[in-house]
């Protein structure tokens, strides 16, 4: 992994956490201690199951977050993007990772320790508050996540990961910002991928979505999400 100089000061990621807290005078000599990095398309940077070494920020690029499952199958549990943390599953409580990560494209990294996040947390109160926000709010976005994908079939699964993606990381120029295989989608879905391709030509038929290649755009998220509206949770 190549070494990368990324600079808090200068980052436009407004929802990341050290760039909130970028100007707290305390914070700086924390933000001085990070080590930055490029990881390349496809690595994994987090290994499930190794000793955790800190949290990890993007900086720029998206990154997959994986969990084992049954009969040694890894399914995609999280999609991150510019400014999100990944890492933080077991961080405080678990000497080892609980998740994988994977650049799904090159992808610039912040890393902070174990030590220096353990400083921040018992020296910076406002990032502390924030940080246990964060952590209620995926608790509670988990648990909606298990009541809804326990009541909906295949295709709706695969709908409800299209609008998910969609609103995460938007559409330009028809097709969503970021590039999924099949597999990633089946993953993601907790499905098969022959099973998710199924359902991928069922929407091109019914002129709901368009591919081009591994990319996917949606044609009418208001059909889509009428689908699963039911669920009330997309």
């Amino acid at each position: 992994m190549k070494e990368e100089l990324a600079i808090c000061d200068t980052c436009t990621n407004e929802n990341c956490f050290i760039k909130k807290h970028i100007h707290l005078e305390q914070m700086k000599q924390y933000v001085a201690k990070k080590h930055s990095f490029v990881c390349k398309k496809s690595h994994q940077f987090i290994i499930e199951g190794a000793p955790i070494q800190g949290l990890y920020f993007i900086c720029k690029g998206k990154v997959k977050t994986v969990k084992t499952g049954i009969n040694g199958r890894e399914q995609i549990v999280r999609l991150t993007k510019n400014g999100d943390t990944v890492g933080f599953r077991g961080f405080g409580t678990s000497k080892r990772y609980l998740i994988g990560a994977y650049a799904l494209e090159d992808t610039v990294l912040c890393n902070f320790s174990n030590e220096t996040m353990m400083e921040i947390l018992r020296n910076v109160p406002e990032f502390t508050y924030d940080l246990m926000l964060f952590y209620a709010d995926e608790l509670n976005k988990s648990e909606n996540n298990i009541r809804k994908i326990a009541h909906m079939n295949v295709r709706e699964r695969v709908i409800d990961l299209l609008l998910y993606i969609h609103k995460k990381f938007g559409q330009t120029n028809g097709l969503i910002e970021i590039e999924l295989s099949r597999k990633e989608i089946a993953d993601f879905a907790g499905t098969t991928e022959e099973q998710a391709i199924r359902v991928i030509s069922s929407l091109k038929k019914e002129a709901l979505i368009k591919t081009v290649g591994k990319r996917i755009g949606l044609l009418s998220p208001s059909k889509l999400q009428s689908e699963i509206m039911e669920h009330k949770y997309f």
